[in-house]
Formats: C-alpha cells, structure tokens, sequence
C-alpha cells in the first residue's frame, strides 16, 4: 500500500528511462521507469546518508 504516487526527477525531462521515487507506509521505495515491477525499499534514513555518501564522494574509489 503506497501513500503518495511515483515520482521521477525534474531532471529527467521527458525520457522513459529513469529512478522513480514515492513513499510508503515509513518507508521509501525506488524503482527504475523501465523494469517498474523491481522495487527497492527502504528506510528515508538510509536513503540520505546514501545520498549523503553519494554527494561527498564517499564511493569514489579509484584502482
């Protein structure tokens, strides 16, 4: 059960191909426009300190 509908960035323009975002029951759930029965869900806290890690490089590993 959701309580609000997909969203997809501003930054996605009119392309079919994106992350799609929405709430649900203390939780928030990703999916990409294409494959839309995939689900990835998971806490907002998680969400932002990977967003966070995202931003800050923190995954930037080179070899």
């Amino acid at each position: 059960m959701t309580d609000t509908d997909w969203q997809k960035s501003s930054f996605s323009g009119n392309v079919e191909n994106c992350v799609e975002v929405r709430s649900a029951a203390e939780a928030v759930e990703l999916r990409e426009s294409d494959e839309g029965h995939l689900i990835l869900r998971t806490t907002p806290t998680a969400l932002a300190a990977l967003l966070h890690g995202i931003k800050t490089g923190e995954f930037n590993h080179h070899a």
